[in-house]
């Protein structure tokens, strides 16, 4: 693994962020560089960087990012938090949480946001100032520091629209999965239905949401400065912030900004252009173009126009949407018919495939969870030694950890560079005190033991204190694992959490409810911790204070409380959410209400040969991973990376197309012109991305006025008994 490591940071890759959230990673060797060289640990610079300062014959023979801003005065911490940031963070956080709505009930897969984020902050603050300074009013300058702080706020309000559950956990609850898991299904009773309100939601979202934010900051210094860890997000993210910044930088985001805003312009038209033609009824619009054939439709495989998709495919590797492709061809090109063809002998002739689980839909529910599950145990089982392995060499004092960008010379020591000095001075300067922390995370665990039992009293306070005393060793393996490789595997744990806590309630009534509950616990403490360590990295690259990222995180923590139920509520009162007919099926919703299912019974639902199905395909998982990590990179990149792989097993292949689709845009784009694709294609992706999915307002507007699109394009085989009906 220690091979693994030292690859993964001297060329750094994108990578699956977990199972349902995808996130890349910056592949500029550029921002490796600019990430620090990994110098030598406990050496102070003398003097502080503070003498450079405004001296430029001081300055000579100085090289590296921080070079360029010797000269601009660093901004105390409070003064890093402006309200015309939090004004601009609460906008993006609000657009952020929207497209994060709309893409977890479609298919449950969320692409970064964080590049975005820092971009749109950059163009609406520079936009903000450029027309006050036109009207006359003078305006404090423009700080990266202050950019830092709005990327943090966002990407804290965006992060509980993910954890919030609105796609998953949460949605298990609700009436529709119960009603597709079926009422006389064993365990599944009506005591385990807590339909969404935006009132109790509220609550559920102060009493967990902010809580994970304190758990690993007193080991900010130890995460970022003595292991090294490189958090890829986060470090792409500030090698973008710190771009603009300079005088270059600010020419190479004046035509992002245009890249982004014609693109934007484009997707928002379209989707416009697509719901005229989205009518009443199944089946209607370009969302169901049959464009490989109506028999290729039928298993899922087609080109669905949706720009959101194409989008994150820009975002994404290669081999993520290759994996997509390939998950996609064995379930629904392979397996599934085949299963199909076993109707009547396997399973009960004449079932719903959509929602019965004794017949196909649990061969494709159950095998999903069996390949989460078994890229889970390989990935917290390796997590968990290379974590415990590094961490006590470290305390032996061994060897260096490979966790540096640049290893050190085996001559000795080499001397820290001067990005490395200023930027650990700075990140020292203003520490936040360790009892904040503990007091913080101590204070609200009580709160939320109080408060969890009483909003689900199957729930019962032990429980909730259970994952309050694990969750601090979770988040760190989390965090650690999102340091390396930019892996994040909350929804693992949280599955974990999921089938013990139902497990543990066990049949009777209240089970689902508690392991549901209990999931959204963990996966809220997890993601904001690793969420606050990325923040904390990009801050350091950024020279921008500790304090100012913890009170942005808890800022951006508190809009998302109410941004991301409000924004919820809108697709929630517009859309029948959970119809499988409908446009947001919310699928993985009914997957986590089955993971809790199976805690409560046990394998007895399964149908035929299912258990032996699921015992193979989670060895394939483990397997596929296996071999990654053993073969060198430029092997290990054409293996299908297993929680990519496994997506389209239950949703099937459509999303997957229009996400190589993208990713293929990118693709022969770099073999034209690498620079200028690695460039501007992530200012495309937010284009296309914000612009379908901020159509969802209007939309939704049309919905509650009951304005309905005037035609239903659909598609019939030649032959259909309708068209001749239709010709006479």
């Amino acid at each position: 693994m220690s091979n693994d490591g030292n690859r993964s940071h001297s060329v750094m890759r994108r990578a699956v962020h977990d199972d349902f959230s995808l996130h890349p990673v910056a592949t500029d060797d550029y921002a490796v560089k600019a990430a620090g060289n990994g110098g030598p640990e406990g050496i102070e610079p003398e003097g502080g960087f503070s003498k450079f300062a405004g001296k430029a014959d001081e300055r000579e023979g100085i090289e590296g990012t921080e070079a360029a801003f010797l000269d601009v005065e660093l901004p105390p911490w409070r003064e890093q938090i402006t309200l015309r940031a939090l004004v601009i963070a609460a906008i993006l956080g609000a657009a952020c949480c929207i497209i994060t709505h709309r893409l977890d009930l479609l298919i449950g897969i969320v692409p970064p946001l964080n590049i975005a984020a820092g971009l749109l902050g950059f163009i609406f603050i520079k936009t903000w100032v450029t027309a006050l300074t036109k009207m006359g009013f003078s305006t404090k300058p423009f700080t990266r520091q202050e950019n830092t702080v709005i990327q943090s706020c966002v990407v804290a309000c965006y992060a509980v629209a993910y954890t919030g559950g609105f796609g998953s956990y949460l949605l298990g609850m609700a009436t529709f999965a119960y009603e597709a898991i079926g009422p006389n299904r064993p365990g599944n009773t009506v005591q385990d239905i807590k339909n969404p309100q935006l009132g109790w939601i509220i609550g559920f979202l102060f009493t967990v949401a902010l809580l994970g934010t304190f758990v690993l900051v007193p080991l900010r210094k130890v995460m970022i400065i003595d292991y090294k860890l490189i958090f890829p997000s986060g470090t792409a993210t500030a090698v973008l912030i710190n771009s603009f910044h300079t005088p270059s930088g600010a020419k190479v985001a004046r035509k992002q900004v245009n890249y982004l805003g014609k693109y934007f312009s484009f997707s928002f038209a379209w989707s416009f252009f697509k719901w005229f033609f989205s009518g009443i009824g199944p089946n209607c619009g370009f969302d169901n173009f049959p464009s490989l054939g109506i028999k290729a439709f039928t298993n899922k495989f087609y080109f669905d126009f949706n720009l959101t998709f194409v989008g994150t495919g820009i975002l994404l590797p290669p081999i993520v949407s290759c994996s997509l492709i390939f998950g996609a061809v064995i379930s629904w090109g392979i397996m599934w018919p085949l299963i199909r063809r076993r109707e009547g002998e396997w399973y009960q002739a004449g079932l719903d495939e959509n929602r019965d689980f004794r017949g196909l839909f649990g061969y494709k529910v159950f095998i999903f969870i069996a390949i989460i599950l078994g890229d889970g145990i390989y990935n917290l089982s390796k997590l968990t030694f290379v974590t415990l392995r590094n961490v006590y060499i470290l305390r032996r004092g061994r060897q260096q950890l490979p966790t540096a960008v640049d290893n050190m010379s085996q001559k000795g020591e080499e001397e820290e560079s001067f990005d490395d000095k200023r930027r650990k001075e700075v990140f020292l300067q203003n520490p936040v005190p360790n009892g904040v922390a503990f007091s913080g995370y101590v204070v609200l665990s009580i709160i939320s033991i109080k408060v969890m039992p009483l909003m689900f009293p199957s729930l019962k306070w032990y429980y909730v204190l259970v994952a309050y005393v694990v969750g601090p060793l979770f988040a760190f393996c989390n965090a650690y694992g999102a340091g390396l490789t930019d892996f994040n595997l909350a929804t693992s744990y949280g599955k974990l959490i999921l089938f013990c806590f139902a497990a543990w309630a066990g049949k009777g009534g209240g089970g689902i409810l508690a392991g549901l509950a209990g999931c959204g616990v963990m996966m809220s403490i997890l993601v904001a911790a690793a969420v606050m360590m990325q923040d904390l990295k990009t801050g350091y690259l950024t020279l921008s204070s500790p304090k100012s990222m913890l009170a942005a995180q808890l800022i951006g923590g508190l809009m998302g409380c109410v941004l991301a139920p409000v924004t919820f509520w809108l697709f929630w009162t517009a859309y029948d959410i959970g119809d499988p007919n409908g446009t947001y099926k919310a699928p993985i919703a009914i997957l986590y209400r089955s993971v809790a299912l199976l805690g409560i019974e046990g394998f007895g639902l399964l149908p035929k040969h299912c258990l032996q199905l699921c015992y193979g395909w989670c060895a394939v998982a483990i397997l596929f991973n296996a071999i990654r990590d053993s073969l060198p990179s430029k092997f290990a990149r054409y293996v299908p990376i297993p929680m990519a792989f496994v997506i389209p097993f239950y949703l099937g292949g459509y999303f997957a197309i229009d996400m190589f689709v993208g990713t293929s845009i990118v693709y022969f784009w770099e073999r034209v012109n690498k620079k200028k694709a690695r460039t501007f294609s992530p200012a495309i992706a937010s284009g296309l991305i914000c612009g379908d999915g901020l159509w969802t307002i209007p939309a939704a507007i049309l919905s509650f006025a009951k304005v309905t699109p005037p035609i239903c394009m659909r598609f019939l085989r030649a032959k259909n008994p309708l068209l001749a009906t239709l010709g006479s």
